[in-house]
């Protein structure tokens, strides 16, 4: 028996940032697989284990539900080193994070989705999709642009923003088209992620 259960999406950044932060502190969990539109996510919905109705949601051993990728985050690195010690590096940390969900995630994530789901594909019109590819690349040079002369983010060490932002970022060419051969700067720093001890892939679940 683990202590945590978490019921995740395995094709979505938001849930992979969960696994992979687990990964790389060494933490035991149960992972119940909720894909989209599966029978799985159904059955967890009606079961009220995801009770803002959205993956992921992080099931806790006195039975408290915590919802949102980037407060699970938080809630799992308090205390370690994926969380910076002084208020600055923290609040940069922080700005990062507000970053990825507020501006990031909506064009980079939604771009993938267009074309990763067969049942998003009508939504997918070519003046939306040309949209998200400009908005996206304008979003990955701002990224390129604070990764010059440095390797992480916040402060000299990597942190829950790398993690937060590597989630949709990795995947960016493969998934949602865009020109990464762009961006130097986060090819690197993908390859630092990458290799941290404990790293895990999207698709390894375990």
């Amino acid at each position: 028996m683990t202590d945590l259960t978490l019921y995740s999406m395995p094709s979505s950044g938001n849930s992979y940032k969960i696994r992979l932060l687990l990964s790389l502190l060494g933490r035991d969990y149960t992972h119940v697989a909720c894909e989209m539109q599966s029978a799985e996510t159904a059955s967890a919905k009606a079961a009220g284990h995801l009770p803002l109705g959205k993956l992921p949601a992080l099931h806790l051993p006195d039975g408290t539900i915590l919802s949102e990728s980037n407060a699970i985050l938080w809630y799992l690195a308090h205390g370690t080193g994926w969380v910076p010690d002084d208020l600055l590096t923290q609040s940069q940390m922080l700005a990062w994070m507000f970053f990825e969900q507020n501006r990031h995630e909506p064009v980079i994530a939604v771009r993938a989705s267009l074309n990763s789901y067969p049942h998003l594909a009508e939504q997918a019109t070519p003046a939306l999709m040309a949209k998200l590819l400009a908005d996206g690349h304008a979003l990955l040079q701002i990224m390129e642009d604070a990764l010059s002369g440095r390797e992480w983010f916040a402060g000299t060490t990597p942190t829950l923003a790398d993690i937060a932002l590597y989630a949709y970022t990795h995947t960016a060419e493969s998934r949602g088209g865009f020109d990464m051969a762009r961006f130097p700067n986060i090819a690197a720093w993908c390859g630092r992620v990458a290799a941290l001890p404990g790293y895990r892939g999207l698709f390894d679940h375990g």
